[in-house]
């Protein structure tokens, strides 16, 4: 397990182990791809992220991911990894997000979601996202190096 602190210095803790904070996590975050490009959303207050979001009440978390990222990108999932967890424990709140790795099939016009303006995809991920004010605090802390890590690692991309 990785801890280390996040864009607005909360403690994280990151384990790429089979649901090591909670067996039912609320919220969900997806690395994604489509053929060789990265699938990113761009949130209106944010700036440019994963798509992810919060598990509705009844429903799984492996299904959250796939409707967050249609709702989200417009992009219809073909495959979806778990990978890992991470806990956020913030100073009013510990926020618990599941880690998956998927694959886009295609895309499918969705109607628009307030938060977002639709699929961004890229080439490649910048060098350094800390210094690019288009880019979410989201994709601003070790999270998202260390899943590219295990990516790698698993020659999933």
């Amino acid at each position: 397990m990785l801890t280390f602190t996040d864009y607005y210095h909360n403690q994280v803790e990151l384990s790429f182990t089979h649901y090591p904070f909670s067996d039912t996590p609320l919220h969900v975050w997806v690395v994604a791809r489509y053929g060789d490009k990265w699938v990113l959303t761009k949130h209106k207050q944010r700036g440019l992220e994963f798509p992810g979001g919060k598990v509705e009440p009844g429903e799984h978390e492996d299904d959250a991911a796939i409707r967050e990222v249609f709702e989200e990108t417009g992009g219809i999932v073909k495959s979806l990894h778990y990978l890992g967890q991470y806990r956020v424990l913030g100073r009013g709140d510990t926020v618990i997000k599941n880690i998956y790795f998927a694959v886009i099939d295609r895309f499918e016009d969705h109607p628009a979601v307030e938060e977002t303006d639709g699929a961004v995809l890229l080439d490649e991920l910048p060098k350094n996202l800390l210094r690019n004010n288009q880019y979410s605090f989201m994709m601003k802390d070790r999270v998202l190096p260390e899943t590219m890590k295990v990516l790698h690692a698993k020659n999933m991309v």
